[in-house]
């Protein structure tokens, strides 16, 4: 392993290890007991629906951190998940868990886009 892929792994790990911290936190302020009949706006529940998301988006942080921990044990990180074509270094700079080039990346999320509903609008 190289140097500079062995401080990426040092990276990754310090930002799994914080990720897991925040998860741990939210988790904690998730245990509490709400009315069972909440107001409209209720706190409570606003907090509850906020650490909700976070959680989810700290569980696919968790999710990239151990896919691009996996792809460097196994030894292929630095290249492309999808197309097999290496990622440029400024990427990984950027981003060092990314596990997508930059061409896939956005081919991934246009299909995303394309795949969510559209929502009407009632006028």
């Amino acid at each position: 392993m190289s140097e500079q892929v062995a401080s990426v792994r040092h990276q990754l790990l310090q930002a799994r290890k914080q990720v897991l911290k925040e998860l741990g936190h939210l988790h904690e302020c998730m245990q509490v007991e709400i009315d069972l009949e909440p107001d409209e706006g209720d706190e409570e529940i606003v907090e509850l629906d906020r650490n909700a998301v976070i959680t989810a988006i700290l569980n696919r942080r968790l999710q990239a951190i151990d896919a691009a921990l996996h792809l460097i044990d196994e030894g292929r990180y630095g290249v492309c998940a999808r197309c097999g074509q290496p990622i440029l270094q400024e990427r990984l700079l950027a981003q060092p868990d990314a596990t997508l080039c930059v061409q896939c990346q956005r081919e991934i999320e246009r299909l995303e886009r394309y795949r969510q509903p559209v929502r009407q609008v009632e006028w």
